[in-house]
């Protein structure tokens, strides 16, 4: 699919903003910054689901965590309330840092908007470019996070955390869950919740 010339300059700032995350995760032996990395991964993950994504659901995919460390957990109650205020927070301010990027870039109102719209999952589950974002970004929890999650919840936790992810994904990204490479315990893990769907 052809992008319009503001593409590469949208994704080249967005990269470069998450570029400077201070945690970093090791990749081939290098160690490379969190968030770039997952942004690069959501987005990848959205080119394998959509025959032909739009040019704003790809910038919304690189975008979508856009310098996240800036909100860390830790500054919300460590309750069920606390959590989604946390996201809440962050998906505003994600929309934002995305904005002040994408119209210094020259994006138009119309797509910043749509765009804007899809990180803060305005028009979800209705929209399916929305469940596509919504996919990619369970599809890398899973690949990427689940097994150090699971170091760190009691089973039960883990279990209902897993339920809750999967509720979130289309049948489809569900079926492809089971294509990610997944150690013993996470396998078992996903089966169980996936029965309790």
């Amino acid at each position: 699919m052809e992008h319009s010339s503001l593409f590469s300059d949208a994704i080249e700032a967005i990269d470069a903003a998450n570029r400077d995350d201070p945690r970093t995760e090791l990749v081939d032996g290098q160690q490379q910054p969190r968030e770039l990395l997952f942004a690069q991964r959501v987005y990848a993950w959205v080119c394998d689901l959509v025959h032909e994504p739009s040019e704003e659901l790809l910038l919304a995919a690189r975008a979508h965590t856009l310098r996240r460390w800036h909100i860390p957990r830790d500054q919300y109650p460590k309750t069920t309330v606390g959590y989604h205020q946390w996201r809440n927070a962050l998906a505003q301010f994600h929309a934002k840092e995305a904005e002040s990027i994408l119209r210094a870039v020259g994006y138009a109102d119309k797509q910043v908007e749509k765009i804007s719209a899809l990180i803060t999952k305005k028009n979800w589950p209705e929209d399916s470019e929305a469940c596509a974002l919504e996919d990619a970004d369970c599809l890398v929890f899973l690949e990427t996070k689940l097994a150090n999650y699971m170091d760190d919840w009691e089973k039960d936790k883990a279990l209902h955390i897993l339920e809750r992810t999967l509720r979130k994904m289309t049948p489809e990204a569900r079926a492809r869950a089971n294509q990610i490479k997944l150690g013993q315990r996470e396998q078992e893990l996903l089966q169980r919740a996936k029965l309790a769907l």
